[in-house]
């Protein structure tokens, strides 16, 4: 094999690498994949064997340990904005009918929500601000 055809074999095998990452969606075939194109430029630029092969496994080896890591730590992540009912955790809130254990109102995030006080033994007056701890259905559970 001369060194105009080694750069063609590295392609073809990068190709090759190309399929099982599509079936298998792993992305290390990927990650070699990029190390084979590297050294059809190594071979292409007229570098010999062993030139090549070091590309090759330098470059996979190096992408493997410096982008897999990256992976795996944005794949373990929570989604970073909270939708729905769980953006109103936290919100604060304004006492529009007196709020205590039985029942009240509330007005929050420009909503009118019927609301409960989490500790029995509490009330808060028209005017007050409460800080939303949970939603249970439609009733705001404040402290």
């Amino acid at each position: 094999m001369n060194d105009i055809d080694a750069w063609v074999w590295w392609l073809v095998g990068a190709a090759a690498l190309g399929i099982p990452l599509v079936v298998t969606a792993l992305p290390e075939f990927g990650m070699l994949a990029v190390g084979a194109v590297a050294a059809a430029v190594v071979s292409a630029l007229g570098f010999g064997a062993v030139m090549q092969v070091l590309t090759f496994v330098v470059v996979s080896v190096a992408l493997i340990a410096v982008v897999r890591p990256i992976a795996a730590r944005h794949g373990r992540r929570g989604p970073q904005l909270a939708t729905g009912v769980d953006a109103l955790k936290g919100r604060q809130a304004v006492v529009l009918e007196r709020v205590d254990a039985s029942g009240g109102r509330i007005k929050l995030a420009g909503e009118v929500w019927s609301a409960r006080a989490l500790d029995t033994g509490r009330a808060y007056e028209v005017g007050q601000e409460v800080d939303v701890v949970d939603i249970e259905g439609a009733t705001a559970i404040v402290i």
